[in-house]
């Protein structure tokens, strides 16, 4: 298991739930692809309602039901993961998307029971 403690990275990606990648919602290809890839963990939000750069409102709410709410992805690794997930960024986000990054601290790492 790696260790991941002190300052680390949390990288968020801002997409759609519609946007796939190669057939598959991108969200869950993009949690594969990390894991394969050797990060520390991810986890995907879903969101019930939020607008973007269109200004266009995507919602749950039952009248205006929307097929692409809001996902937000999270990801807190070293930077040396996070200089290696902009590229593998660049390659799978094709449409609208926003990505932001901060320093956060890590207290706690470690799994969980089985």
């Amino acid at each position: 298991m790696r260790v991941l403690d002190g300052e680390q990275l949390l990288v968020r990606i801002f997409v759609g739930d519609s946007d796939k990648w190669h057939h598959q919602p991108l969200d869950r290809a993009l949690l594969e692809r990390l894991r394969k890839e050797g990060f520390a963990g991810a986890t995907v939000f879903r969101g019930v309602a939020g607008f973007g750069a269109t200004s266009v409102i995507h919602t749950a709410h039952l009248v205006d039901l929307s097929s692409d709410l809001p996902v937000v992805i999270e990801v807190v690794d070293d930077q040396e993961h996070v200089d290696r997930l902009l590229p593998i960024l660049d390659e799978m986000l094709t449409g609208g998307a926003l990505v932001t990054m901060e320093k956060v601290r890590v207290l706690k790492y470690a799994p969980g029971r089985r």
